[in-house]
């Protein structure tokens, strides 16, 4: 096991050097290149910075007054920090959750912000006890924080080391799909995006998309699946560009109601009627998707359980739960509207 004094050598600094980093202490001037060093070195040796947050004794627990517990949150997000409905509304489950048992949350962070290392490093430069952590991030930021960090639960993130809790992406693609299907449709088009991986057809909703129709004997056009990457004027513009072409599809499912709702719009700024033309089922059920033109049938995902149901985990776990990561995946159900 590695110790200070190797993280001192690795990065050329002295071990008073790195506890002041550890500690966050800013009593002497210290530049970011030598911090960063150190947290590089830290990374690098797997070095588990010793603190209240991790301690094994009692009298660290949850149950001391919750004052030494420390949780923060990394968000989902790909525009400003609180615009996202659906996470929102995670976020809401997971602080009123907190407050029901006496926390409440440290910090909130996302993950574009934790790209910057000066920001990491100084998020986790304190002890922290727990992270609800709502994005996958890459393999070198998750490392770093999940040896800083003893309790992680992640929603819906792809690490197998923690514990997750979410909704089957694939069982929700084959229910909207199926939906469109049995209206009648056979060019049915997917709208959603590739996020990290970079590769839109490497998510689970498209699979799901995929093979339902594969399953029905209808196409699966290429230029039927628009990746708008999370971005509600992206997604205007290539339905747009889309429905200019001959061949286009009378239906779509779309992986996000926010993008369903901006798919709505450019249809009715070409004067394409929905859903008698064209349908449109979204994904979230969020609370403003009732209201659109025409009202969104959608899928109803239990955001602010996953949200409440991620902080029992994570208290399980703050208060001495050692047993294997566990998945926990909630149930969701079809919500019927005007747009199909």
């Amino acid at each position: 096991m590695s110790t200070i004094r190797d993280v001192a050598n690795l990065a050329k600094v002295s071990i008073a050097t790195v506890s002041r980093v550890l500690n966050n202490d800013t009593q002497y001037k210290m530049t970011d290149e030598t911090r960063a060093r150190v947290w590089k070195a830290v990374t690098d040796l797997n070095y588990t910075v010793k603190s209240p947050a991790n301690s094994s004794s009692g009298d660290n627990k949850a149950h001391s007054g919750n004052a030494l517990v420390k949780i923060g949150c990394v968000l989902s997000v790909t525009k400003n920090k609180y615009n996202d409905p659906y996470f929102m509304s995670i976020l809401s489950g997971v602080e009123e959750q907190l407050q029901n048992n006496g926390y409440e949350l440290t910090f909130i962070k996302t993950g574009a912000e934790l790209e910057d290392k000066k920001a990491l490093y100084n998020a986790f430069g304190n002890p922290v006890s727990g992270l609800i952590l709502m994005e996958s991030l890459n393999s070198e930021i998750y490392q770093f924080i999940r040896n800083q960090v003893p309790n992680i639960v992640g929603i819906d993130t792809w690490w197998e080391d923690i514990d997750n809790v979410g909704y089957d992406h694939y069982r929700v693609a084959s229910v909207a799909v199926q939906h469109l299907i049995d209206k009648g449709h056979k060019k049915i088009g997917f709208i959603g995006g590739s996020g990290m991986s970079g590769d839109i057809k490497s998510s689970q909703r498209y699979r799901g998309y995929y093979a339902s129709l594969h399953a029905a004997g209808l196409p699966v056009n290429s230029d039927w699946v628009i990746d708008c990457a999370w971005d509600e004027n992206l997604c205007m513009e290539k339905v747009s560009q889309l429905y200019q072409k001959e061949d286009s599809p009378t239906a779509f499912f779309v992986a996000s109601d926010l993008m369903a709702m901006a798919a709505l719009s450019s249809l009715y700024k070409m004067g394409i009627a929905v859903p008698d033309k064209v349908a449109v089922i979204g994904l979230s059920n969020i609370e403003i998707s009732k209201y659109s033109n025409p009202p969104l049938t959608t899928i109803e995902i239990p955001t602010k359980e996953i949200g409440m149901v991620a902080v029992d985990l994570l208290l399980a776990r703050i208060n001495g739960y050692q047993l294997l990561p566990r998945k926990v995946i909630l149930p969701t159900s079809l919500v019927l509207r005007n747009s199909t």
